[in-house]
């Protein structure tokens, strides 16, 4: 019996070739193409992208009144649509700016997922698995990119969530879990050493004899957690890349380019994560739950979203990294066609049936809108496209191979994405 390790270090080619040779015998005949199938899958991907920034729509947006507008349709509100950058396609009058950028977007105005809860519909969107689905704790996929991307002697967490929690590291594990940075605008509070860099080395050498002894004595998860987790923090601390969290190392300027408020600032910082090689960084903007006074809400939001993501877009062009940052624009799920009756204003619910994302950068085609809605945006009539879709395209551009298998701790087998994925073909070729 070969180990599994070592088989999945071989290729297609070279299992065939041993096997018709007769190498194994007529015993293990019948397995050869099934190992050398896993082998395959066990490969990395070609892709284009080295980092990617998730713009997490906190609530929901409503695909109506940002990239799916239906002027005439029932429910439809006051907002017009507007010309872009890309002949025939036309997003929210509140997006004035990020218009421009559309040649350099695609819009997946397709989204067809089946979770209506906030929780759920969030967990299924950063995972690609339903919650409890086989009582497994599964990894977001800014863990996976962490795992698969991460560079070995890197100093600072390869997954950063700025503006808000995120989805964890599930039965990956602390390493590769996101740093939560609450307020960028503060950066990382506590890098700086209290004492001298001589009594610092001394008391972090104390606190390693002290960890050994007691991990010899006590071993437990949560204790492996604990030195994961404060040997991060001490590399960090230490780290000349930790100055990407300090945005006072930029100019009035560009800080101003990006507007204020913790997701304009969180922007900025994710662009300078992505100078350092932060292969995931999650900006989270809440506010989009908007059951009442929708319109109101949403124009709002917009505004911030089209001041700070096209500050982004144009900053890493300008610096020659929008090739290599996958930007994804993206809530839970879109909201009801129709206007509820809740109150004075109302406003629209929850409705992951059909809803719409933003890509660019990355290896991205741009001036591209994927799938299509009925005229009350209310059906997906061509190009539905399912969370796993979604995520093996992220995964397909990112190079990571969304066919893997990753193995929980009781030594069971879970793909990097759920099978019945089917990448975006408009989008990866």
């Amino acid at each position: 019996m070969f180990p599994l390790n070592y088989l999945n270090d071989k290729s297609r080619r070279d299992f065939l070739k041993l096997t018709s040779a007769g190498v194994f015998g007529a015993s293990l005949s019948g397995w050869m193409n099934v190992l050398a199938a896993r082998a395959d899958e066990s490969k990395p991907t070609k892709g284009k992208a080295k980092s990617c920034i998730l713009l997490w729509m906190d609530g929901g947006p409503s695909h109506k009144d940002t990239f799916d507008l239906k002027p005439g349709s029932k429910g439809a509100g006051d907002f017009k649509p507007i010309k872009t950058s890309a002949s025939g396609i036309e997003i929210s009058e509140h997006f004035p700016k990020l218009a421009q950028w559309m040649n350099k977007a695609a819009l997946v105005r397709g989204m067809s997922t089946p979770e209506g809860a906030h929780p759920r519909a969030k967990f299924n969107l950063h995972t690609g698995y339903r919650e409890g689905q086989g009582g497994v704790d599964y990894p977001s996929i800014g863990a996976i990119a962490s795992m698969e991307l991460a560079k070995k002697e890197f100093p600072l967490p390869n997954y950063v969530a700025i503006g808000g929690r995120s989805f964890g590291s599930g039965f990956l594990g602390p390493k590769y879990a996101p740093l939560i940075v609450g307020n960028p605008d503060k950066g990382v509070e506590d890098l700086k050493s209290m004492v001298s860099t001589t009594q610092f080395d001394r008391r972090v050498g104390l606190l390693e004899e002290m960890e050994q002894s007691f991990f010899g004595n006590y071993q437990a998860d949560n204790i492996i957690d604990h030195s994961v987790n404060y040997h991060r923090a001490v590399e960090m601390m230490k780290s000349k890349e930790a100055k990407a969290f300090d945005l006072s190392k930029e100019s009035s300027t560009v800080r101003s380019a990006y507007g204020s408020g913790t997701f304009n600032d969180g922007c900025l910082m994710a662009r300078r994560l992505v100078e350092i090689g932060v292969p995931f960084i999650e900006v989270t903007l809440g506010g989009w739950d908007t059951h009442q006074d929708n319109f109101d809400k949403v124009k709002n939001l917009s505004g911030r979203v089209d001041q700070a993501v096209s500050a982004l877009l144009k900053d890493l062009t300008e610096r020659r990294l929008l090739d290599s940052t996958l930007v994804i624009w993206m809530g839970e799920f879109g909201r009801t066609p129709a206007i509820n009756t809740r109150g004075a204003k109302p406003g629209r619910d929850h409705y992951p049936k059909a809803w719409s994302l933003m890509m660019a950068g990355g290896g991205v085609p741009g001036g591209q809108v994927i799938g299509r809605t009925d005229k009350e945006g209310a059906i997906v009539e061509e190009g539905k496209t399912s969370a796993v879709d979604f995520l093996s395209t992220v995964c397909t551009l990112m190079g990571i191979n969304y066919k893997k298998d990753n193995t929980t701790p009781n030594g069971r087998p879970v793909r990097v994405v759920d099978k019945a994925a089917v990448p975006i073909k408009q989008i990866v070729g």
